[in-house]
């Protein structure tokens, strides 16, 4: 057994550390009681995103199902919208910069994989968006 003393936001704690075989489960009572506030905390945030929750079902399916008509351009990685450089209607050739999307301090081009007329715009400047979020629609 080894004892350290380590300070944490200026509290000194006193820690006894016990060497354990690879395998042996002996030290489980000391999370235990780190296991008991938890729950209390988790309580009150259940019950808080449940009415959160039902309003964001009710906003996923109206986008997913109105660009079923063309190809979809998702984003590849999560990121922010730093610019939408089409509008609903124009022509674009395959390869044309439609989104910027700026992911970990880098702005990408995204591009249409196919040419074609912009069928609807998922997106817009300063939206955040996670892998595979649809961007634009080309038909």
């Amino acid at each position: 057994m080894k004892r350290y003393n380590i300070v944490v936001n200026g509290k000194a704690y006193d820690v006894q550390v016990d060497e354990i075989a690879a395998g042996a489960a002996a030290p489980v009572a000391a999370p235990a009681p780190v296991a008991a506030p938890a729950p209390a905390p988790a309580a009150a945030p259940a019950a808080a995103p449940a009415p959160a929750a039902a309003p964001a079902p009710a906003a996923a399916p109206a986008p997913a199902a109105a660009p079923a008509d063309g190809t979809q351009v998702t984003s590849p990685m999560p990121g922010t919208i730093v610019n939408v450089k089409v509008a609903a209607g124009q022509k674009v050739a395959e390869g044309d910069v439609v989104v910027v999307l700026e992911a970990m301090k880098m702005e990408n081009d995204i591009v249409a994989p196919c040419a074609g007329t912009i069928a609807s715009i998922a997106v817009k400047k300063g939206d955040s968006v996670n892998s595979n979020d649809l961007l634009v629609v080309i038909a």
